[in-house]
């Protein structure tokens, strides 16, 4: 129902646009030159399929380069958020936290992703010093390898937490 998805992303935006997605939102390695290969390609192949996408990312990232499961994952990643919008939709959040938050209150952000923490981490630490929050998680809190051992999607996972000022 999304004007954007990640079909027309694909289809349509240039390397550049193609790159700064795959590396900013999946932290992918081998961004550039999947960029380029999808849009060297798409004309004569237009991706139509998820299978189609990572046969193409799976041709690009050299074999000793590759870490364990799906070749396209971080390119999937990226994607999601790119037409989602996860990135602006979390700095809005973190605009308006704030003001629902009661003086003294307290919130702890779980994230799944280095670039939400970032996020996270870096509007903790500028309200802080302009006085909204009285302290903010100095170091992250992270799952146990118990808990990691028990639920492995937790791996990922890393919680920050603030305290409003009175």
């Amino acid at each position: 129902s999304q004007a954007t998805t990640a079909a027309t992303i694909l289809a349509n935006y240039d390397v550049d646009s193609l790159v700064k997605i795959f590396r900013d939102y999946g932290e992918e390695r081998f961004a550039a030159p999947i960029a380029r290969k999808i849009v060297a390609t798409r004309d004569a192949n237009p991706l139509t399929t998820s299978s189609q996408l990572v046969d193409l990312v799976d041709s690009v990232i050299p074999k000793a380069h590759r870490a364990p499961g799906n070749p396209a994952k971080r390119v999937f990643q990226a994607l999601r958020i790119e037409v989602n919008q996860e990135f602006e939709v979390l700095h809005e959040f973190m605009e308006k936290l704030p003001k629902i938050l009661n003086p003294g209150g307290r919130v702890a952000i779980l994230t799944f992703h280095s670039g939400e923490d970032r996020i996270v981490k870096k509007a903790f630490k500028e309200m802080k010093n302009s006085g909204i929050y009285d302290d903010v998680c100095r170091n992250v809190i992270r799952p146990s390898k118990e808990e990691c051992h028990r639920n492995s999607r937790a791996k990922s996972t890393k919680m920050r937490w603030a305290i409003k000022a009175k």
